[in-house]
């Protein structure tokens, strides 16, 4: 069971969404939100504790403070529909430097508990951008399609240490409620999911993909038969549904 966690990103969307779940737990002692922006003070809550950082600092000694953690959510991340060609240099590289590097980073540094024989939580937001082709989103489809094999190939290397955990991959697609697009955060909205990747998380799933039944399964059937075809579906999608 979670009791203190460590949620990187946790002043935004589904991060917040997750920290005011486990606040609201009576067995949950503390909710440690660290991300660049503040904590808005109509979300404080007297078991989260807020920190800033970015993660694009080359020195993460910062991390060395969270030493009682038994769970970790790195959910820190963001993303631009934007044709390729339109896109900056200085895009990609601000989005491996976000999405991606820092993931990496912060579960090499906290390894060692991962790999513990002790129950210790983990879970990184994925997309299912990065499941397939996703046109209008190839830079953000890559930085979560490098998450994908990295955290599938830690997860082998887990089974075979002997550990009794895994890092959990969730991949969904659109979430409402977030301010990925420019939009509001909002906790009612994000209720649900937050309850569902808590609870997936201490299952030690190693991935959730939301509406995967109800949408994603067929989806990735499709993409399973024919890439190409289901890439040029995504495209026209994209367009006619104006995101």
């Amino acid at each position: 069971m979670i009791r203190r966690i460590l949620i990187i990103g946790g002043a935004n969307g589904i991060g917040l969404a997750i920290a005011h779940e486990l606040a609201l737990r009576e067995t949950t002692e503390k909710v440690y939100v660290v991300d660049k922006a503040p904590l808005e003070d109509c979300y404080a809550h007297k078991k989260i504790e807020a920190f800033r950082f970015d993660l694009t600092n080359k020195d993460y000694s910062f991390f060395d403070r969270f030493t009682d953690i038994n769970a970790l959510m790195i959910t820190a991340g963001f993303g631009k529909l934007s044709l390729f060609k339109d896109i900056p240099e200085q895009h990609i590289i601000d989005s491996f430097n976000v999405n991606t590097i820092p993931v990496i980073r912060l579960i090499k540094r906290f390894y060692q508990k991962i790999e513990n024989s002790e129950d210790f939580y983990c879970g990184v937001m994925g997309s299912i951008a990065g499941w397939m082709s996703s046109p209008f989103f190839s830079i953000y489809g890559a930085t979560k399609a490098a998450l994908k094999i990295f955290i599938e190939s830690v997860n082998v290397e887990l089974i075979k240490a002997g550990s009794c955990n895994l890092i959990l991959n969730v991949s969904p697609g659109t979430i409402k409620g977030t301010n990925f697009y420019g939009g509001q955060n909002n906790l009612e909205a994000l209720h649900n999911l937050g309850q569902e990747i808590i609870l997936h998380l201490e299952a030690k799933d190693d991935v959730y993909i939301p509406q995967y039944e109800e949408v994603f399964k067929e989806v990735l059937n499709r993409y399973q038969k024919d890439f190409r075809k289901e890439g040029l579906h995504s495209y026209e999608y994209k367009m006619n549904s104006k995101r």
